[in-house]
């Protein structure tokens, strides 16, 4: 007879994603590096967010590592500002994982020497669930919500929100012509996630930039 165990998957994996987030971490600090990832839905402004802030502050090294279930398309949008970037395809996968990204740091060492990096950005898959319990080992985890997504879209997913330090309601300039309260997003964003920095930003005009970049990048 065969021994049969109950062996709940989603736990181990979930296990083992944390502990290789440690080693991630501390690759990161072994390199005085910080690391930040970028969550939020397709359409969000993730990447229109990333390159903003890269652009606005030429005298930080930046890399990125760029997820997505094809990654080509972010990853040449990044290689246009001249910025070490490695791709990082998920293909069916809907969230990255420390794995994947200790890989991807392999991969970007061969491009430029870790040494020479100050901030790392992680742009996520585009999805508001499956990032949620797959912490990357980065030191900041920025979800990023569109005022174009609706005034449900942060009470609709609780658990992404809780898991943020910063919480992005981007696409502001667009609130108004979505019928969207700016403030009742912040509010719910607040209400949920109490420890977290909120920020309200438009990434096309750049209000409320300023704030989050001193939150960021100091």
């Amino acid at each position: 007879m065969h021994k049969v165990e109950e062996v709940d998957v989603m736990e181990n994996l979930i296990e083992a994603n944390r502990r290789l987030a440690e080693d991630v971490r501390r690759l990161l600090e072994d390199h005085g590096i910080k690391g930040i990832e970028v969550m939020g839905s397709i359409g969000s402004g993730k990447t229109a967010l990333v390159e903003e802030l890269i652009k606005r502050n030429p005298d930080v090294s930046f890399a990125v590592l760029a997820g997505d279930v094809v990654s080509d398309y972010d990853e040449e949008r990044y290689r246009k500002l001249n910025v070490p970037v490695v791709g990082l395809n998920t293909g069916r996968e809907c969230h990255l994982d420390a794995h994947l990204v200790e890989h991807g740091l392999e991969h970007l060492s061969e491009e430029v020497d870790l040494n020479d990096v100050d901030v790392l950005f992680v742009e996520n898959v585009g999805n508001l669930v499956c990032p949620t319990d797959f912490p990357l080992g980065m030191h900041e985890r920025v979800l990023v919500v569109s005022a174009t997504e609706g005034e449900d879209v942060i009470p609709k997913h609780p658990a992404i929100v809780k898991a943020a330090d910063v919480i992005v309601v981007n696409k502001i300039d667009l609130a108004e012509a979505c019928g969207v309260d700016v403030d009742a997003l912040v509010e719910a964003a607040e209400e949920i996630n109490p420890s977290a920095d909120v920020f309200a930003v438009s990434v096309k005009t750049g209000e409320g930039l300023e704030g989050l970049e001193r939150r960021l990048l100091g």
